[in-house]
Protein backbone atom coordinates (compact mmCIF):
# COMPACT_ATOMS: atom_id res chain seq x y z
CA UNK A 1 0.00 0.00 0.00
CA UNK A 2 1.27 3.46 -0.91
CA UNK A 3 0.91 6.45 1.30
CA UNK A 4 1.31 10.05 0.24
CA UNK A 5 1.63 12.89 2.70
CA UNK A 6 0.02 16.10 1.50
CA UNK A 7 2.21 19.15 1.94
CA UNK A 8 1.11 22.68 1.28
CA UNK A 9 3.63 25.41 0.57
CA UNK A 10 3.07 29.10 -0.06
CA UNK A 11 5.46 31.95 -0.62
CA UNK A 12 4.94 35.71 -0.78
CA UNK A 13 7.21 38.56 -1.67
CA UNK A 14 6.59 42.28 -1.39
CA UNK A 15 8.42 44.51 -3.80
CA UNK A 16 8.35 48.19 -3.18
CA UNK A 17 10.41 51.23 -3.85
CA UNK A 18 13.15 52.03 -1.41
CA UNK A 19 12.26 55.68 -1.20
CA UNK A 20 10.64 58.53 -2.99
CA UNK A 21 12.89 61.27 -4.31
CA UNK A 22 11.92 64.47 -5.99
CA UNK A 23 14.42 67.04 -7.13
CA UNK A 24 13.75 70.66 -7.88
CA UNK A 25 16.46 72.49 -9.79
CA UNK A 26 16.00 76.01 -11.09
CA UNK A 27 17.22 76.28 -14.65
CA UNK A 28 16.53 78.27 -17.74
CA UNK A 29 17.17 78.66 -21.44
CA UNK A 30 17.52 81.82 -23.50
CA UNK A 31 16.82 81.60 -27.23
CA UNK A 32 18.28 84.44 -29.29
CA UNK A 33 17.65 85.31 -32.94
CA UNK A 34 19.65 88.08 -34.63
CA UNK A 35 17.68 89.85 -37.36
CA UNK A 36 19.46 92.23 -39.77
CA UNK A 37 18.14 95.69 -40.64
CA UNK A 38 16.81 94.07 -43.86
CA UNK A 39 14.70 91.61 -41.83
CA UNK A 40 16.85 88.55 -42.54
CA UNK A 41 17.91 86.11 -39.84
CA UNK A 42 21.69 86.37 -39.42
CA UNK A 43 22.07 83.72 -36.70
CA UNK A 44 20.30 81.87 -33.90
CA UNK A 45 21.68 80.41 -30.69
CA UNK A 46 20.67 79.31 -27.20
CA UNK A 47 22.04 79.92 -23.73
CA UNK A 48 21.75 77.32 -20.99
CA UNK A 49 22.08 79.66 -18.06
CA UNK A 50 23.08 79.37 -14.43
CA UNK A 51 20.55 80.46 -11.85
CA UNK A 52 22.50 82.22 -9.11
CA UNK A 53 22.26 81.37 -5.41
CA UNK A 54 20.87 84.83 -4.62
CA UNK A 55 18.37 84.41 -7.46
CA UNK A 56 17.17 81.06 -6.11
CA UNK A 57 16.83 82.53 -2.62
CA UNK A 58 14.77 85.49 -3.83
CA UNK A 59 12.58 83.22 -5.96
CA UNK A 60 11.86 81.02 -2.91
CA UNK A 61 11.22 84.03 -0.66
CA UNK A 62 8.96 85.56 -3.32
CA UNK A 63 6.90 82.38 -3.55
CA UNK A 64 6.83 81.37 0.10
CA UNK A 65 6.92 84.64 2.05
CA UNK A 66 4.32 87.35 2.25
CA UNK A 67 6.53 90.40 2.75
CA UNK A 68 8.60 90.21 -0.44
CA UNK A 69 7.92 92.69 -3.23
CA UNK A 70 9.20 91.67 -6.64
CA UNK A 71 10.49 94.47 -8.88
CA UNK A 72 11.26 93.82 -12.54
CA UNK A 73 12.50 91.44 -13.86
CA UNK A 74 14.71 93.14 -16.44
CA UNK A 75 16.92 91.54 -19.08
CA UNK A 76 20.29 92.77 -20.28
CA UNK A 77 23.14 91.64 -22.52
CA UNK A 78 26.65 90.52 -21.57
CA UNK A 79 29.47 92.30 -23.42
CA UNK A 80 32.73 90.79 -24.64
CA UNK A 81 34.56 93.90 -23.39
CA UNK A 82 36.74 93.06 -20.35
CA UNK A 83 35.36 89.51 -20.36
CA UNK A 84 37.47 86.97 -18.47
CA UNK A 85 35.24 84.24 -17.00
CA UNK A 86 31.83 82.59 -17.22
CA UNK A 87 28.91 83.59 -14.98
CA UNK A 88 28.69 81.44 -11.84
CA UNK A 89 26.08 80.67 -9.17
CA UNK A 90 28.03 82.95 -6.82
CA UNK A 91 27.61 86.05 -9.02
CA UNK A 92 25.49 88.97 -7.84
CA UNK A 93 24.56 92.23 -9.57
CA UNK A 94 27.08 94.09 -7.41
CA UNK A 95 29.82 91.48 -7.87
CA UNK A 96 30.19 89.48 -11.06
CA UNK A 97 33.91 89.60 -11.71
CA UNK A 98 34.76 88.48 -15.21
CA UNK A 99 31.90 90.00 -17.21
CA UNK A 100 30.19 93.37 -17.75
CA UNK A 101 26.86 94.49 -19.12
CA UNK A 102 26.69 95.62 -22.73
CA UNK A 103 25.00 98.85 -23.69
CA UNK A 104 26.84 101.65 -21.91
CA UNK A 105 30.03 103.66 -22.27
CA UNK A 106 32.56 101.48 -24.09
CA UNK A 107 30.87 98.19 -23.21
CA UNK A 108 29.83 97.33 -26.75
CA UNK A 109 27.53 96.60 -28.42
CA UNK A 110 25.29 99.55 -27.63
CA UNK A 111 21.53 98.97 -27.73
CA UNK A 112 18.44 101.10 -27.20
CA UNK A 113 18.09 101.75 -23.49
CA UNK A 114 16.73 100.74 -21.07
CA UNK A 115 17.08 97.08 -20.10
CA UNK A 116 14.09 95.18 -21.38
CA UNK A 117 11.18 94.42 -19.03
CA UNK A 118 10.22 90.74 -18.80
CA UNK A 119 6.51 90.01 -19.16
CA UNK A 120 5.57 86.44 -18.33
CA UNK A 121 2.92 83.98 -19.41
CA UNK A 122 1.22 81.89 -16.73
CA UNK A 123 3.33 79.02 -15.41
CA UNK A 124 2.55 75.59 -16.84
CA UNK A 125 4.01 72.13 -16.13
CA UNK A 126 6.72 73.59 -13.91
CA UNK A 127 7.89 76.19 -16.45
CA UNK A 128 7.40 79.91 -16.92
CA UNK A 129 8.20 81.67 -20.20
CA UNK A 130 8.21 85.22 -21.50
CA UNK A 131 4.91 86.05 -23.19
CA UNK A 132 6.85 87.54 -26.14
CA UNK A 133 10.47 87.84 -27.19
CA UNK A 134 12.29 90.98 -26.02
CA UNK A 135 13.91 93.20 -28.68
CA UNK A 136 17.38 94.70 -28.35
CA UNK A 137 18.03 97.12 -31.24
CA UNK A 138 21.75 97.67 -31.83
CA UNK A 139 22.56 101.37 -32.29
CA UNK A 140 25.64 103.55 -32.82
CA UNK A 141 28.23 100.81 -32.23
CA UNK A 142 28.09 97.09 -32.93
CA UNK A 143 30.28 94.53 -31.24
CA UNK A 144 30.41 91.08 -29.76
CA UNK A 145 27.71 89.73 -27.45
CA UNK A 146 28.63 86.96 -25.01
CA UNK A 147 25.19 86.23 -23.50
CA UNK A 148 22.25 87.48 -21.44
CA UNK A 149 21.18 88.00 -17.82
CA UNK A 150 18.04 88.74 -15.77
CA UNK A 151 17.86 90.97 -12.67
CA UNK A 152 14.87 91.48 -10.36
CA UNK A 153 13.93 92.17 -6.75
CA UNK A 154 14.18 95.13 -4.43
CA UNK A 155 16.28 97.90 -5.94
CA UNK A 156 16.28 96.46 -9.47
CA UNK A 157 15.90 99.09 -12.19
CA UNK A 158 15.88 99.09 -15.96
CA UNK A 159 18.90 101.41 -16.16
CA UNK A 160 21.80 99.85 -18.07
CA UNK A 161 24.88 99.19 -15.87
CA UNK A 162 22.98 99.66 -12.59
CA UNK A 163 24.24 97.17 -9.98
CA UNK A 164 21.16 97.11 -7.73
CA UNK A 165 18.71 94.24 -7.49
CA UNK A 166 19.24 90.50 -7.51
CA UNK A 167 20.92 88.69 -10.37
CA UNK A 168 18.57 85.80 -11.16
CA UNK A 169 20.31 84.18 -14.09
CA UNK A 170 23.15 84.70 -16.53
CA UNK A 171 24.69 82.65 -19.29
CA UNK A 172 26.78 82.54 -22.45
CA UNK A 173 25.88 81.42 -25.96
CA UNK A 174 26.36 77.69 -26.48
CA UNK A 175 27.77 78.34 -29.97
CA UNK A 176 30.32 80.93 -28.86
CA UNK A 177 30.46 84.72 -29.16
CA UNK A 178 28.07 86.49 -31.53
CA UNK A 179 28.84 89.59 -33.58
CA UNK A 180 26.11 92.19 -34.11
CA UNK A 181 26.14 95.33 -36.24
CA UNK A 182 24.33 98.64 -36.18
CA UNK A 183 20.74 98.07 -37.31
CA UNK A 184 20.59 94.45 -36.10
CA UNK A 185 17.92 93.43 -33.60
CA UNK A 186 18.27 90.63 -31.08
CA UNK A 187 14.98 88.85 -30.34
CA UNK A 188 15.42 87.11 -26.96
CA UNK A 189 13.05 84.54 -25.47
CA UNK A 190 13.51 82.96 -22.04
CA UNK A 191 11.98 80.00 -20.22
CA UNK A 192 12.75 79.04 -16.64
CA UNK A 193 11.67 75.83 -14.97
CA UNK A 194 11.75 73.95 -11.67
Amino acid sequence: MEKANAVMFSDAEIIRGKGMNENCNAEGVYKVICVSKDGNTKWEDTIDNVVTNVGKNLMLDSALATAVTVVGPYMGLISSVSYSTVPTVLDTMASHAGWVEAGSASNFPLYTAPRKTCVWSAASTGSKALSAALSFSIITTGGTVKGCFIVFGSGAVSTIADTNGVLYSAGLFTGGDKVVGVGDTLQVSYTTSL
